[in-house]
């Protein structure tokens, strides 16, 4: 964990090891977030940062011990995964196994999901991700844009760099404001969302970020990140100066990205402010030479924009889940058949 991050100024948390001999065999993370809770109004607890072995038995020790903590600071149900929390990494990947992890989006072995449920975590929600490739666009995003263009007072405009910090804060105002009703949502603070914003100016292509305004009120926004992990991919994991520089080289051919926030106040969706952020940053991203794009994560009860995706041709083609496990007055309960591999 970073105990420098600002999420705990809000937040307390712990973050414990497991071994077998000498052989590290997994971890776990445990947070209470303040901040969530009185938002909320919940007494939730989560884990996160969770890595395992496939060995039963190592992941019932890893439960008990973040369950065990999180009942001692008074929590009626631990959530997760989440690290930290939905405005981080978070949810298990339970299919699309068969393409690669995407920027900033979890990724686990099959075996997780049994581990998971066989000690007793309950599906609490999906989220999905969408993908679009260039050469499936239908015709009608361009063509419903320029009618939105027409009809529209509002206007989409670049991300202003020149500018970075303003932009942010603008950034800010409007994600608390529309994503202040979703499930599971907590309001970044300014110090968060600056930390974060700080670590992404060098990762994002702000050529592919957009705010839409209704004069000089932003209304919404879209953010879009390049899929750093098919450059990472060449250098194996190795961080010598040759490594560095293959990884220069293949950032510049990286030819997949990720949109991980696209959003509008709800006092103006429904208008077709989202078909033309999606539009400029197609357009503008083909002339980049991307060719595919990831949308995600959406909630599954958010049925406006899972159909917006639908309308313009993207495919859902991950899933991730969140978790429950209800905590009871009673002692922590350990699975009877906790020795089984």
């Amino acid at each position: 964990m970073q105990p420098d991050s600002p999420f705990f100024e809000h937040a307390d948390g712990v973050l414990f090891i497991a071994r077998r001999g000498n052989h590290i065999v997994g971890r776990i993370g445990a947070v209470v977030n303040h901040r969530y809770n009185e938002f909320q109004k919940e007494k939730t607890g989560f884990f996160g940062f969770w890595e395992c072995i496939n060995d039963y038995a190592v992941a019932v020790e890893l439960f008990n011990t973040a369950v065990g903590y999180l009942k001692q600071q008074g929590m009626e149900r631990v959530r997760g995964p989440a690290s930290y929390s939905t405005n981080e990494e978070c949810g298990l990947l339970v299919d699309g196994f068969d393409t690669s992890p995407v920027v900033m989006m979890s990724y686990n072995p099959p075996y997780y999901k049994d581990l998971m449920e066989r000690y007793g975590f309950q599906k609490s929600m999906d989220l999905y991700a969408y993908r679009i490739d260039k050469d499936k666009l239908p015709d009608r995003i361009e063509r419903g844009a320029k009618l939105l263009e027409k009809r529209l007072s509002i206007k989409v405009r670049p991300f202003n760099k020149s500018d970075f910090w303003g932009e942010a804060k603008r950034i800010l105002e409007v994600y608390n404001s529309a994503w202040s009703l979703n499930w599971c949502a907590v309001p970044w603070t300014e110090r968060e969302f600056f930390h974060l914003a700080k670590s992404m100016k060098t990762v994002a292509d702000l050529d592919l970020a957009f705010i839409a305004e209704d004069k000089d009120k932003p209304v919404g926004f879209s953010i879009t990140l390049p899929d750093i992990n098919q450059a990472l991919k060449h250098i194996k994991g190795k961080l010598c100066p040759l490594a560095l520089v293959k990884l220069l080289y293949y950032s510049r051919k990286i030819t997949f990205v990720r949109i991980p926030m696209l959003g509008v106040i709800k006092e103006y969706r429904n208008r077709g402010i989202d078909t033309l952020f999606y539009h400029y940053t197609i357009q503008k991203g083909i002339q980049k030479g991307y060719t595919a794009a990831e949308m995600s994560w959406i909630l599954e009860n958010n049925v406006e924009m899972n159909r917006a995706l639908e309308k313009i041709g993207a495919v859902r083609y991950k899933t991730y889940r969140f978790y429950d496990y209800p905590l009871t007055t009673g002692e922590i309960k350990k699975p009877k058949d906790a020795k089984d591999n």
